[in-house]
């Protein structure tokens, strides 16, 4: 092993351990076994956790439960095909897999998925961003409507933001401080999941909607009911059937659901570097903790899927948290809220940004020394085509079907397949052992989904019936 494979390991160690990508998996290692339970959900959850009330109401409970308790078992059985792969071959790194499997195609394959993956997940951050900040300074100038001003305008202040925050903490040689904003992110989304069950307690249905004299002042500020037509007040709006939750639904926007739950599960690139780090790492202690965060996540996912469908039934948008804006955009709790998630995303981003300027420089630089200005250029060039996406894209539920359509799917059910059907010795398990079979079975299953979700995802959009939920 060269001095620069040497390097680049140890690089990625210390990604792991000062902070993760929050939408990983399962832990970011810590010396004792009971820290890592805390990282280890944290490398799970992230944004994905604000589209899934918005897949509920196109799947019903009961369907969606069924999926979301699918994933969350194939995501458990992929990380033990993970493990044992890795067990075989002392191989503690996701793209080393891929080489010993298929060699530097398969290194590149894995590396692709991975970067596409971090890249839609910063995507997802700094569309969050775009749709929730102008609501915030909405807020702090109580304003009872969105005005046309440029510090109004997400595209203006998602770009503000990125120049004046994200990059000079992306151009950090070393993560240093920002590893703490993994254990913050995850308080955050706590703290989001426990407003969002205190507020269905508080929103009555049918759903109140905004209003406020033009001068803006809060101290008249009212909430009525109003009718469907939009128009006088009720006392009570004449259609209830909005607030009948459902239990099975079909409709195009249900393409986007396990894409939507595949993108909020995956986590396995960062298993093996957490598994190295455990103290006495066995597969049984590895497999242990990703199955509880996995449980964890499980539950979280759920009930703030529940709960903030429960509360805006049909009219849940693509972002959660954007939709409470239209009942009351002055609500404290909510900003409150806002604050916690949008500090949270703004400091995940340069971390998740790390290993793909990394992935980058392995693929195209790799015998290069290290160049501040190529350190500079790939951060400003990786910045600069993700707010074009964000700024383009007409909302994030198309950032999380594709992104959940491809890469996710690779990660999660057709590279450990693969890998460990091309690893695992013909001696130790044949082709037609049981293990094996399922394993092909598994990999089938995964490109049967990206399939699918991607061809229903592609004539949603030709059909023009996607959903704009949260647009700015």
């Amino acid at each position: 092993m060269n001095s620069l494979e040497v390097s680049a390991q140890t690089e990625m160690v210390e990604l792991v351990l000062n902070g993760k990508h929050v939408e990983g998996l399962c832990l970011v290692a810590l010396p004792h076994s009971g820290a890592v339970g805390r990282w280890d959900g944290n490398a799970i959850m992230g944004s994905g956790i604000l589209g899934l009330a918005y897949a509920m109401a196109n799947t019903g409970i009961l369907l969606f439960l069924f999926l979301l308790t699918c994933v969350a078992l194939l995501s458990s059985y992929s990380i033990h095909l993970l493990l044992k792969s890795s067990g075989i071959v002392g191989i503690r790194a996701y793209e080393q897999l891929g080489f010993r499997a298929f060699g530097t195609p398969g290194k590149l394959m894995a590396a692709i998925a991975i970067t596409l993956q971090n890249i839609g997940a910063m995507s997802s951050y700094l569309y969050i961003v775009k749709s929730e900040v102008p609501l915030v300074i909405q807020t702090f100038l109580n304003l009872p409507e969105k005005t046309s001003d440029w510090y109004m305008n997400g595209n203006y202040l998602v770009i503000l933001v990125s120049v004046t925050i994200i990059l000079p903490l992306a151009l950090m040689r070393q993560l240093g401080y920002l590893g703490y904003s993994s254990g913050f992110s995850l308080s955050c989304m706590v703290f989001f999941l426990i407003a969002v069950i205190y507020k269905k307690f508080q929103i009555s249905c049918p759903l109140p909607t905004f209003s406020a004299n033009v001068t803006g002042n809060t101290s008249h500020v009212q909430i009525i009911m109003k009718d469907s037509s939009g128009g006088d007040p009720l006392i009570q709006a004449s259609n209830t059937d909005s607030c009948t939750p459902s239990f099975f639904t079909l409709n195009t926007q249900t393409a986007y659901t396990i894409p939507i739950m595949a993108f909020a599960f995956v986590c396995h690139p960062e298993v093996l570097p957490i598994y190295t780090e455990l103290r006495d790492p066995t597969k049984q202690k590895m497999q242990h903790i990703s199955n509880l965060s996995i449980a964890v996540m499980y539950v979280m996912y759920f009930m703030a899927a529940l709960f903030g469908y429960l509360t805006f039934y049909d009219r849940v948008e693509s972002e959660l948290l954007h939709t409470y804006n239209k009942v009351d955009p002055f609500d404290v709790l909510i900003l409150c809220v806002r604050v916690a998630v949008l500090t949270a995303v703004t400091l995940t981003v340069p971390i998740v940004l790390f290993p793909v300027r990394r992935a980058i420089q392995q693929m195209l630089f790799q015998d290069k020394e290290f160049s501040w200005l190529r350190h500079t250029l790939i951060a400003v060039i990786l910045l600069t085509c993700i707010n074009l996406l964000v700024i383009f894209a007409p909302n994030i539920l198309g950032i999380f079907g594709i992104i959940g359509a491809t890469s996710a799917p690779c990660l999660i059910f057709i590279f450990p397949a693969i890998f460990y059907i091309r690893i695992v010795p013909k001696d130790k398990e044949p082709l037609k052992s049981t293990p094996k079979i399922l394993a092909i079975c598994f990999a089938g299953l995964g490109v049967l989904f990206m399939t699918m979700s991607l061809s229903f995802i592609i004539i949603d959009w030709i059909s023009g019936n996607g959903k704009s939920g949260g647009n700015h």
